[in-house]
């Protein structure tokens, strides 16, 4: 389906229309720092203006009065499309990001699941009765909040899309979305399959561009009643601000910097399996990634010998080549940003046990490559444990019990995803319990499905995506009052 598409067109009004106010741009493959496509659309401010005006007249047209079964019938028929897209998607994804082709195929093949998922809660958006007296009848219903900008990242576009898409279309709101620069080529594809599925148009509007220009002026329009954005915090920090003028809505999914505790009664062998697996995946480039590896102290030299064989196998290189298990950063920016870390640690007198260098030399010279890279003895007060490096570097940091374990693992900004190892039921209750983030995970990690609630607790992010709970904010709650008897007292009765 993709290859013949044209990826300098905006995806507007169910049309596909040249930059108003943009421009066409190349794409950079970061597996060789080259383009690997010369001519990527991407919008301004007028294009932001069209794709408002188009989400707001499908609110309140067609998309707005259609009935919630109606609605799942066409994500359900988006879905299926969707799942026989996937492998040439991951492959785009690929392409653009430079996350290895086995992980994005394994991720962009469950997205049609949680599209299905969203699908069947489209019909389900009841209200409640509330009883009060024989004097009126009181119930409330749920409705749409409108239009809603979306702001997805560039480390898991598709993903990003379809926790945000799902829901919002679910709820029968209308989108604008707004891709990350690095990474639009998936999200307009996208569109192709928008297109097939049958959604009128408007409903969904995909228009590519800068931060400072179109993400602020989608931000800060009036017509916009609500923004999800999935990055960083000092850039939700600006979206508030921007928004603040027009009281919209935020969903919020930031930053991590998430504590993996290996406790020495767990399975070491399968605790390291997970705990390696969640420092060097995408190349280390989520938020969810368990980068701070807390290791009881009478097994912690264990595992620094296991972290070390575990690197040594780790095949870094090309994305799209099947065997690979880590591409590269994602972009230059991140690359000078990971290697900025890895000689802060050195600074910080932590010790390199492996990794800790781009790869200079080879067929991989000339794109954005890091070695696993693993630092020991580690002090909870360093920048490289309190501070998200988006890179394949992993901190690990020995504890003695669980009050230790807990604070280190509490003592961070951050609050979105935790994970522990431990045989001991009573103790894996007693420490999931105390730990501030949003999911924990115990002798398992990074298990997310589209039924099992995400998000942050204090500086990771407002509001949740997936689950039921994912809904909540793309609706308002109105509640009516109806009189049964149709009596008002008058208050100025002589």
């Amino acid at each position: 389906m993709f290859q013949e598409f044209a990826f300098d067109h905006l995806y507007i009004n169910g049309e596909w229309v040249l930059p108003f106010d943009g421009e066409t741009r190349p794409s950079i493959d970061p597996a060789t720092g080259k383009p690997w496509n010369d001519a990527i659309a991407f919008g301004g401010p007028g294009d932001i203006d069209r794709a408002v005006d188009a989400a707001r007249q499908a609110f309140e047209g067609p998309w707005g009065r259609l009935p919630g079964h109606e609605r799942a019938a066409i994500l359900r028929k988006f879905a299926d499309l969707y799942a026989t897209q996937a492998d040439a998607l991951a492959r785009l994804e690929t392409q653009d990001n430079g996350r290895a082709l086995r992980e994005t195929r394994a991720d962009i093949g469950l997205h049609s699941q949680y599209y299905h998922w969203f699908a069947s809660l489209a019909d389900k958006l009841s209200g409640r009765t509330i009883p009060i007296d024989d004097s009126v009848h009181a119930f409330t219903t749920r409705e749409p909040v409108g239009v809603v900008g979306l702001i997805t990242p560039w480390n898991v576009p598709l993903m990003s899309a379809a926790w945000k898409l799902g829901p919002a279309l679910a709820a029968g709101c209308t989108v604008v979305i707004k891709p990350a620069e690095h990474t639009p080529a998936s999200t307009l594809a996208l569109g192709k399959l928008f297109e097939e599925a049958g959604f009128p148009p408007g409903v969904i509007n995909i228009v590519p561009g800068d931060g400072p220009s179109a993400g602020a002026h989608l931000v800060a329009h009036p017509g916009v009643d609500k923004v999800t954005f999935t990055g960083e915090g000092a850039t939700a920090k600006t979206i508030l601000k921007t928004g603040a003028d027009t009281l919209k809505r935020f969903t919020f999914e930031l930053g991590g910097k998430s504590p993996h505790i290996i406790f020495a009664d767990a399975d070491i062998d399968q605790a390291v399996n997970a705990a390696t697996n969640s420092a060097w995946t995408l190349c280390g480039q989520s938020c969810a990634l368990g980068s701070r590896v807390l290791v009881e102290r009478p097994i912690y030299a264990r595992v620094l010998e296991a972290f070390q064989q575990k690197a040594k196998r780790v095949r870094v290189g090309p994305p799209l080549q099947p065997e690979t298990h880590m591409g590269p950063q994602a972009h230059s920016q991140q690359l000078d940003k990971t290697l900025s870390y890895i000689d802060i640690g050195r600074a910080e007198g932590a010790e390199l046990l492996t990794g800790g260098a781009r790869i200079k030399s080879g067929p991989l010279a000339s794109g954005y490559f890091v070695e696993p890279t693993v630092f020991a003895d580690v002090r909870p007060d360093m920048r490289i444990a309190q501070e998200e490096i988006f890179g394949p570097v992993a901190s690990i940091i020995p504890f003695q019990g669980e009050d230790e374990a807990v604070q280190i693992a509490n003592g961070t900004p951050y609050g979105l995803t935790a994970g522990l190892w431990s045989n001991d039921v009573g103790r894996a209750h007693r420490v999931s319990s105390r730990i501030k983030a949003g999911i924990v995970w115990v002798n398992t990690y990074r298990f997310i499905r589209w039924s099992t609630p995400y998000g942050g607790f204090k500086a990771s992010g407002w509001g949740r995506e997936n689950g039921i709970e994912a809904l909540d904010p793309y609706l308002d709650t109105k509640t009516t009052v109806i009189s049964k008897t149709g009596k008002f007292p008058d208050a100025y009765e002589a």
